[in-house]
C-alpha cells in the first residue's frame, strides 16, 4: 500500500475500519483468552473516557505534565501496598509485563556489576518463565540459564543451588508462570540469591493484581511477593487483573536507591538538556497511566474481589467440567484461573480446531500438548457453554491431527 495522494473521507475510513475488525477476535463476547481482560461495561465506558482524557499528552517529561506524574507515583503506590513492599520502594510504570521484566533485569545486571564485580552475567529462570527473560538476556548481554521444573510443575529449587554462581546475576520466579498457572517456590529460590547477595524477581505480570484478592476469598495463595525478605523486584501488569487499557505495568524495587542506582537512564552530554527516563521508551503515552489511575481508584478493593469472585467462579465451573470429560484432565495444581487441560485418550488440538470452529479462542501449547484459558471476569457468563462445546468437542473430535501449537 502507498500513501493516498489525497485525503480519505473520515465516513469511509471508519466504515472500513469497522469492517476489517469483523475479522478480529470477539474478546467482547468472552471468546478469547489471554489476550484481552474484559470486566464489564462500566469499565469499559471509564477506560474509554479516561484514555480520551490523556490521548496527546507525552509522559516524558513530568514538569510539563505534573498530573500524570502524580498519577503514576500513585499507581506504583498502590501496586506496592497490594504486593507488600516496605516503606522506602520505589518503582515506576511500563509499557507491559515486557518491558517491566526487561528494565528489573537491566537493574539487577547493573547491581550485579557494581556491587560484586560480575562480567558475566547470568540470568537465572524457570524453563516455564515467560519469553520476556530470554529477550532480556538476549538485549542485555546475559547468558539465560534455565532452571528445570518438578513433577509439581514448579522451579526445582535443587536444581537451581547447583546452576547458581559468581557470574549469576539474578534468579527469577512466576507467580504464577503462563503455561501451568503454578507459583514457583519464591521463599527457596529468593533464599538461594539473598545468601549469595544476588537478586531476586518475581514475575507477577499475570499474579500482582489478582493474588492479593484471591488471598481474602480464602484461596490457598504461595508466599511470592515482598513478604519474602529476598525478593528484590516485583513485575505486575495493571493491563492484566488490574482491568487496564493496553500497555500498562509496573516494576518494583524494594529499595528505591536500586531503582536509582541500577535502573534509571541518566545523560548530560549533548545540547539538548538533561535526560532522564526510568524506561525503555523516552516519549511515553500518557493514556494507559491515566487509565491505570483511574480503573484502580473506580474499583477499589471491594471492587476488585467481586472481580476475582467472578474469575474464580468461571474455573471451578471449567475444571470441574474439564475432569468430567473421559480422559481429560487439568495439568498440575494450577493457583489461579490460569491454567492447562489435555486429553490422554484423544488428540487435543483436534479438540481445539472443534473449539476454534465454534468461535472459542483458546491457546495450545506443548511439553505436553495442552489447549491454555486465562479466565476473565466476562467468563463466568459463558462457563457453561464452553464446557458443553468442550463436551461435544470431544465426542465429535474425529481423527484429524489437530494444528500445530500456537504460542501466545
Amino acid at each position: 500500500m502507498e500513501l493516498p495522494k489525497q485525503g480519505t473521507d473520515k465516513a469511509a475510513l471508519l466504515e472500513d475500519m469497522r469492517k476489517r475488525k469483523q475479522a478480529d477476535a470477539d474478546w467482547r463476547g468472552a471468546r478469547t483468552f489471554s489476550l484481552i481482560y474484559p470486566a464489564g461495561e462500566e469499565v469499559d465506558d471509564l477506560l474509554h473516557d479516561a484514555n480520551e482524557l490523556y490521548l496527546y499528552e507525552n509522559a516524558l517529561n513530568p514538569l510539563r505534565f505534573p498530573s500524570l506524574r502524580q498519577m503514576e507515583l500513585d499507581v506504583v503506590a498502590m501496586a506496592g501496598g497490594l504486593l507488600h513492599a516496605p516503606a522506602g520502594h520505589g518503582g515506576c510504570m511500563t509499557s507491559g509485563g515486557t518491558e517491566s521484566i526487561i528494565m528489573a533485569m537491566k537493574a539487577a545486571r547493573d547491581r550485579a556489576r557494581a556491587e560484586r564485580d560480575v562480567q558475566a552475567p547470568q540470568l537465572l529462570a524457570p524453563v516455564t518463565a515467560h519469553p520476556a527473560f530470554a529477550k532480556a538476556a538476549s538485549y542485555l548481554g546475559m547468558e539465560h540459564v534455565q532452571i528445570p521444573i518438578g513433577d509439581d510443575l514448579r522451579a526445582d529449587v535443587g536444581a537451581a543451588e547447583k546452576l547458581i554462581g559468581d557470574q549469576t546475576a539474578v534468579v527469577v520466579g512466576s507467580a504464577p508462570n503462563y503455561p501451568f498457572g503454578t507459583v514457583d517456590p519464591i521463599p527457596e529460590l529468593s533464599a538461594l540469591a539473598a545468601e549469595r547477595g544476588i537478586s531476586f524477581h518475581t514475575d507477577a505480570c499475570l499474579g500482582g493484581f489478582l493474588l492479593p484478592f484471591w488471598e481474602k476469598l480464602d484461596q490457598p495463595v504461595p508466599p511470592f511477593d515482598f513478604r519474602v525478605p529476598g525478593v528484590t523486584t516485583m513485575s505486575a501488569d495493571v493491563h492484566k487483573y488490574g482491568y487496564c487499557t493496553k500497555g500498562a505495568s509496573v516494576v518494583l524495587h524494594r529499595d528505591e536507591e536500586h531503582l536509582k542506582k541500577y535502573q534509571r537512564f541518566l545523560y548530560a552530554d549533548w545540547p539538548g538538556g538533561l535526560y532522564l527516563s526510568f524506561a525503555m521508551a523516552g516519549a511515553r503515552p500518557a493514556a494507559p497511566i491515566a487509565a491505570a489511575w483511574a480503573v484502580m481508584n473506580f474499583l477499589g478493593e471491594e471492587g476488585y474481589v467481586k472481580l476475582a469472585r467472578r474469575i474464580l467462579a468461571a474455573r471451578d465451573t471449567i475444571q470441574a467440567g474439564v475432569r468430567s470429560i473421559d480422559g481429560m484432565r487439568v495439568i498440575g495444581e494450577p493457583v489461579m484461573g490460569v491454567f492447562a487441560f489435555t486429553s490422554d485418550k484423544d488428540d487435543v488440538f483436534a479438540i481445539g480446531d472443534v473449539l476454534d470452529e465454534k468461535g472459542w479462542g483458546v491457546d495450545r501449547q506443548n511439553g505436553p500438548d495442552a489447549l491454555h484459558v486465562m479466565l476473565s471476569p466476562e467468563h463466568e457468563g459463558v462457563a457453561d457453554q464452553l464446557v458443553a462445546d468442550l463436551r461435544e468437542a470431544a465426542a465429535h473430535h474425529g481423527t484429524s491431527k489437530g494444528k500445530e501449537a500456537r504460542y501466545s
